[in-house]
C-alpha cells in the first residue's frame, strides 16, 4: 500500500501524508485539535491578513493562538506587500508556527480585488518578492498554496510553482481548480502531477478529496507527497483516521455511526465554548453541528432547532436528545 513515512518540509517532519486545508471560518484551534487527534499530520490555521497583523488587530491576533498539542502547525498569511508580509511572518513564527504558508490561491472577490490571494498568480514577479521577503524573515520553512491558475487561458501553476521554489519556498500546495472556477466543477489532478514533476520540493495535492479512496487515488495519479483535505473534513474529521487505515491496510473502515457523529459534535461544542466563550461559540458552531448531522434521519428538523437555540446549554440538550433517539433505535 501507500508509503506512510510522511515528508519533510524544510527541517519539519510531517509524520504522514495527510494535511488539513486552511479554511476561513473553519480551521480554528478546536477544529484543528480534533483533526490532529484523528491522525492529520499537518494542520493549517485559517488564512490571516498580514495587514491586520501589521495594525495589531485584536481579533486577528487571537487567530494566532496555537496549542502544544497541534504541532506541527502551519500559519497561513495573505497579502500583497512584501514588507508587511515579512512582518506578519515574524509574528506568526513568534507565535509558535512550525511553518509559514503564503496564500496565493484564494479566489474570493474581496481578496483578489486587492491583488492578494490568487491574483498574485498574475504577478509572478511580485509573488517572488513576497516569498523572498517572508523566507528572509520567518526563521521557519515557508510554503505557498496556489491554484491551477487564474483561468483556463492562464493556467500557469507549473511556472508559478517553479518561481516560488526559486524564491525559497520549501513546499507547494496545488488546488486543481482555477480562480474562475471557484469551487465549482471538477479539480484537475493532472496539474498537480505536472507541478510535482517540475519542482524539487514536496508538493501537496488539493481538490475533490472526499474519502479514503480519493486520498489513495490522488497519491497514485499525481505522485504528490501529501494530500490536503478541505471540504471533505467538514463534519467528518474521521476522514483522516479512515484514510490512514486504508493506506496502511487496503481496507476501508466503516463510516462513523450516528451516535459517534453526535458525540463528536458535543465534544467540539464544549471545546469551542472553552476557547471562545458561550456567545461566540453558539453562533460559530451552528455550521459545524449542521455538518456533523448532515444526511442523518430528521437532520433538517434538528438543524432548525440548532439555528434558533439561545446558548450552548440549549444546543447540548438538542444534540443529547437527538443522540438518545439513535441509542434507543427510534
Amino acid at each position: 500500500m501507500a508509503d506512510l513515512r510522511g515528508l519533510h518540509i524544510g527541517g519539519v517532519l510531517i509524520k504522514n501524508p495527510l494535511v488539513l486545508a486552511p479554511m476561513a471560518g473553519v480551521c480554528d484551534l478546536p477544529f484543528r485539535l480534533i483533526c490532529k487527534h484523528m491522525g492529520c499530520a499537518l494542520v493549517y490555521t485559517e488564512m490571516i491578513s498580514s495587514m491586520a497583523l501589521w495594525y495589531r488587530n485584536r481579533r486577528t491576533s487571537f487567530m494566532l493562538t496555537l496549542s502544544e498539542r497541534e504541532h506541527p502547525v502551519s500559519v497561513q498569511i495573505f497579502g500583497s506587500n512584501p514588507e508587511v508580509m515579512a512582518q506578519a511572518a515574524r509574528v506568526a513564527a513568534a507565535s509558535g508556527a512550525d511553518i509559514v504558508d503564503i496564500n496565493m490561491g484564494c479566489p474570493v472577490p474581496k481578496v483578489v480585488k486587492n491583488e492578494e490571494g490568487c491574483a498574485l498568480m498574475r504577478r509572478p514577479g511580485l509573488a517572488q518578492d513576497i516569498v523572498r521577503a517572508v523566507v528572509s524573515s520567518a526563521g521557519v520553512p515557508v510554503t505557498v498554496k496556489i491554484r491551477m491558475g487564474w483561468d483556463d487561458a492562464s493556467a500557469n501553476a507549473v511556472e508559478f510553482a517553479q518561481a516560488c521554489v526559486e524564491a525559497g519556498a520549501s513546499a507547494v500546495a496545488v488546488h486543481g481548480r482555477t480562480r474562475a472556477q471557484g469551487y465549482q466543477g471538477n479539480a484537475d489532478w493532472g496539474i498537480i502531477a505536472r507541478v510535482k514533476a517540475a519542482v524539487s520540493v514536496p508538493v501537496i495535492g488539493n481538490g475533490d478529496v472526499r474519502d479514503p479512496l480519493d486520498v489513495a487515488r490522488m497519491m497514485d495519479e499525481t505522485a504528490c507527497d501529501g494530500v490536503m483535505i478541505g471540504r471533505g473534513a467538514l463534519g467528518n474529521p474521521w476522514i483522516f483516521r479512515r484514510s490512514l487505515h486504508y493506506l496502511a491496510t487496503g481496507e476501508v473502515p466503516p463510516e462513523p455511526t450516528a451516535v459517534e457523529r453526535i458525540d463528536m459534535a458535543l465534544n467540539h461544542l464544549d471545546t469551542d465554548v472553552e476557547y471562545k466563550g458561550a456567545k461566540t461559540a453558539t453562533s460559530e458552531m451552528r455550521k459545524h453541528l449542521a455538518w456533523y448531522i448532515r444526511g442523518l434521519p430528521r437532520a433538517t428538523r434538528v438543524r432548525d432547532l440548532v439555528n434558533t437555540a439561545g446558548g450552548p446549554d440549549a444546543l447540548r440538550r438538542i444534540l443529547t436528545a437527538y443522540r438518545d433517539q439513535f441509542e434507543r433505535g427510534t
